[in-house]
């Protein structure tokens, strides 16, 4: 199963990895590859906690951006 990811440096310089479609799935790295090493071993946690608890990732999902004025 293929899960989107997203990835942010921070002013520390650690690299920040979350997975959107399932809350509260979020790791971090010295970089960017550990931050993927991280993330995958999380979001199979997350996954597995989520089985357990009966809930079920979102079958249909979509990537957009929005545009706002800063």
């Amino acid at each position: 199963m293929k899960l989107p990811v997203l990835i942010s440096q921070g002013e520390d310089g650690y690299y920040t990895a979350e997975v959107p479609v399932l809350p509260g799935c979020i790791s971090q790295g010295k970089t960017k590859a550990e931050a993927l090493v991280n993330i995958r071993e999380a979001a199979e946690l997350c996954l597995e906690s989520m089985d357990e608890e009966g809930w079920t990732l979102p079958r249909h999902y979509s990537l957009n951006q929005v545009e706002v004025g800063a």
